[in-house]
């Protein structure tokens, strides 16, 4: 199933996935710049990605998981922040596994609105389903591919933040769980 959020559906667990959503971010960035070349550019500017590093969370009990990375670059004239921390279960290549992703997207308020009202697309059918959820009052989405094993939660925290909670080989019931393990109200203060 092909995932109808906004927000791209990288490969799973590496750096690529990251870089991959980054990407995405600045493509949309970079089409607002031209759309807008002679007005003044006043954007906001994104947390140091050491504040948002602590946010995510130790792994349960029975997991693993890898150190926390994190980055603020200078891209275009912009600046962005993403933290991300994977997690497995066990040692080979069909164990449990989970990564979570959060995105500081305050410098573009057209993306994070472009990508929220996708997120109002409903589908399901035989290959997997993409739904609107609510975590904490925040809206959201998870997609399920059902062949892959593969899910994915997408939580927009103060209209600034993508938390992004990925799976592999896991129940999709679970992603609800997981992103419970970050402190959302939290998250939503830090600026």
């Amino acid at each position: 199933m092909k995932s109808t959020a906004l927000v791209p559906r990288p490969k799973f667990g590496s750096s690529v996935s990251t870089s991959l959503f980054v990407l995405a971010l600045f493509v949309t960035l970079g089409i607002d710049t031209a759309r807008a070349q002679n007005e003044p550019i006043l954007v906001p500017d994104v947390v140091d990605y050491q504040k948002l590093l602590p946010m995510l969370p130790d792994p349960p009990q029975g997991w693993v998981a890898d150190k926390a990375e994190g980055s603020t670059e200078d891209v275009g004239g912009f600046r962005i922040t993403n933290v991300h921390r994977d997690y497995h279960k066990g040692d080979g290549e069909k164990v449990p596994t989970a990564a979570i992703s959060i995105l500081d997207s305050v410098a573009n308020p057209d993306y994070v609105n472009a990508t929220t009202a996708a997120w109002n697309n409903n589908s399901e059918t035989s290959e997997g389903y993409g739904k609107s959820v609510t975590i904490d009052g925040n809206p959201g989405f998870e997609a399920f591919e059902k062949e892959s094993k593969h899910s994915t939660l997408w939580v927009m925290i103060a209209n600034r933040y993508f938390v992004q909670i990925e799976f592999q080989n896991q129940d999709p019931k679970e992603l609800q769980e997981w992103v419970k393990r970050v402190d959302l109200k939290k998250l939503a203060t830090i600026k």
